[in-house]
């Protein structure tokens, strides 16, 4: 019994503690209700002078609301950037060496033998080989029984006149003509001979007494019946 009554005096402190705690929970509601009360009566008289601070307060929030932010996908691959290509270098044609210009080479004519017409007191001795002249340049050859080229000049017997091919007026004309431009050929190719003036070069030819050892070509053509005197009828051939 002792310890029952022990037991229940100790239990009455313990409601009065809970008593007090439930009264002070209580109160705390009502104290911020008042403080709040208080706050809106002190804001409605200053609200003139708190107005702007909340305009200013408000203006950064309403910024970041009114501007929507990039959303930053994690998982994007990163965008490729396309290189531009680079310009292939194109090589400078290099000038090649040219080979130098031909050179010209002028063409080499055929030289011509100039004539040198002897004087009248001067005497030429002739020692080259003749043939028949033909259709090429005229240097030492034999044209008919009276007439032949020495180093291109054009020689005529002055002491005899013989018939010619192209104007033989028969056929024993014709044949004394070859006769006597063979013979004269001959002559010429015998040996060295002498040339003497008879007279000035003129277009026809230049007048020459030709002979070897004192012997005139002209006297002996006329001996032999191939060639006649100068001024002489030349018909007796045709007769």
């Amino acid at each position: 019994m002792a310890k029952t009554a022990t037991r229940g005096r100790r239990k009455a402190p313990a409601r009065g503690k809970s008593k007090a705690r439930n009264s002070g929970g209580g109160l705390l509601p009502w104290a911020v209700i008042g403080i709040a009360a208080i706050g809106g009566i002190v804001a409605h008289d200053h609200w003139k002078s708190i107005q702007p601070m909340l305009a200013r307060q408000s203006t950064p929030i309403t910024r970041d609301t009114a501007e929507p932010r990039p959303v930053v996908k994690k998982d994007a691959p990163p965008k490729q950037v396309a290189l531009a290509a680079p310009t292939p270098k194109v090589p400078v044609p290099q000038s090649l060496p040219q080979p130098p210009a031909a050179i010209p080479t002028p063409m080499i004519q055929p030289i011509k033998a100039v004539p040198s017409p002897a004087s009248a007191a001067v005497s030429q001795t002739g020692t080259v080989a003749f043939g028949y002249c033909g259709q090429g340049a005229h240097i030492n050859c034999v044209g008919d029984g009276g007439v032949f080229w020495y180093k291109g000049e054009k020689i005529v017997i002055a002491d005899m006149a013989s018939p010619v091919v192209d104007r033989a007026r028969c056929d024993g004309e014709r044949r004394v003509a070859f006769a006597a431009k063979s013979r004269l050929l001959a002559l010429l190719n015998a040996g060295p001979f002498t040339m003497n003036a008879a007279g000035k070069a003129e277009p026809s030819g230049a007048p020459r007494v030709v002979s070897r050892d004192g012997r005139s070509f002209g006297a002996q053509l006329i001996n032999e019946g191939l060639a006649r005197k100068p001024g002489a009828a030349g018909s007796a051939w045709c007769a």
